[in-house]
């Protein structure tokens, strides 16, 4: 269709979807409505609550997939990309998805890598305890110790603003997707992230003008069948140094290197630094040799890889990749976006290379 329909969008609804997690979750011991019950329950809350709470106009987008999200898997991340480029390509442009806590920053990365580039405008929320309350069994109430509602509405509220990019709404704060990490298991202000984001956040534009629009919306209906595909096989991996001898991690990437070509993050002490063997280096030289890409990130939250200890600059000689003050989740997302959107290992270690550029996280030769 013409995509004239897309200047306008700002009067038009946001786009609700609602994917799972404890925000619809009820009862004794705690367990997800389903759909036909929740969503209508949530629709009348939403209804009764509009008035009151100023929320802006809201429409359902229809989402098939509703699951725990310790479940979801690189299949799923692509359904949500689909079901949401599909809705901006027919002239939608904000969304708010309601999904689960354990991977909400995972799955908000990958969209923000999914649509860099674009206009669009996605909210990710859930909650740490569900909106409805279980003590009343004759009704579905509002819980109000729960933070569900208040994130729910933050996230409607900052999705009709408007702005350009994938967020992540929770606990009375909002960042970029691709900064934000889980830092609590059970905590209602259980995420943190921070504003001072690189790529993909610099790359959305305010306005798109039309034809640019059409433009990347080709290029991306050109690759859907390539990326859907490539789901089916695309695998992440993690080694997690821990104060073994060097042979147990060696063994652990020479167990992935006769794999087809995959992502691993290498997950360091401190800096990023992990213990020297030959006979990693040598494993590190052959992953590089077969495809893989390995990116070193920093067991510690917060802080990043650098290259100020010896005991982490050796493996940059091996072809691993910095991956700077990148969250665990924001480069498990690159690294699976890539996987599904380039068929080449050499391009794909050029597009996180020039990437990484962008955000200002190389780690300079000495």
């Amino acid at each position: 269709m013409p995509f004239s329909a897309m200047t306008n969008t700002l009067s038009n609804p946001v786009q609700l979807i609602y994917a799972g997690g404890t925000f619809g979750s009820y009862g004794r011991p705690l367990a997800p409505l389903s759909a036909e019950v929740f969503l209508p329950t949530l629709q009348k809350l939403l209804t009764d609550q509009d008035n009151a709470n100023h929320l802006p106009q809201i429409s359902w987008l229809d989402n098939a997939l509703i699951k725990d999200s310790s479940q979801l898997t690189p299949n799923d991340f692509v359904h949500f990309y689909q079901l949401l480029l599909a809705a901006y390509a027919q002239g939608d442009r904000r969304f708010v998805l309601i999904t689960g806590t354990d991977t909400l920053s995972y799955l908000g990365a990958f969209l923000a890598e999914a649509f860099a580039g674009s206009d669009i405008c996605i909210v990710v929320t859930g909650s740490m305890r569900p909106l409805l309350d279980s003590e009343v069994i004759h009704s579905y109430d509002i819980d109000d110790h729960s933070d569900a509602w208040d994130n729910l509405s933050d996230s409607l509220k900052l999705a009709a603003a408007g702005e350009s990019g994938v967020k992540i709404a929770f606990g009375g704060e909002s960042w970029p997707a691709q900064t934000v990490q889980k830092i609590h298991s059970h905590d209602l202000m259980a995420f943190t992230g921070h504003s001072r984001a690189a790529y993909p956040a610099n790359s959305y534009i305010k306005n798109l003008p039309d034809t640019r629009r059409q433009h990347w919306l080709d290029d991306q209906q050109a690759m859907i069948d390539h990326i859907e595909s490539r789901a089916e096989q695309a695998r992440i991996h993690a080694l997690y140094c821990l104060p073994n001898d060097t042979e147990v991690m060696t063994s652990q990437l020479q167990a992935l290197l006769s794999q087809p070509p995959c992502g691993i993050i290498l997950l360091g002490f401190g800096a990023g630094n992990v213990p020297y063997s030959q006979a990693l280096a040598e494993a590190l030289e052959l992953a590089y040799k077969n495809g893989h890409m390995v990116i070193c990130a920093s067991q510690s939250p917060f802080g990043g890889v650098s290259d100020s200890y010896a005991a982490g600059s050796w493996q940059y000689e091996y072809h691993v990749i910095a991956g700077g003050r990148l969250t665990i989740p924001a480069i498990y997302a690159r690294l699976l976006w890539l996987l599904l959107r380039y068929d080449n290992p050499t391009r794909r270690r050029q597009r996180w290379l020039n990437n990484v550029n962008q955000a200002g996280t190389t780690i300079k030769k000495r």
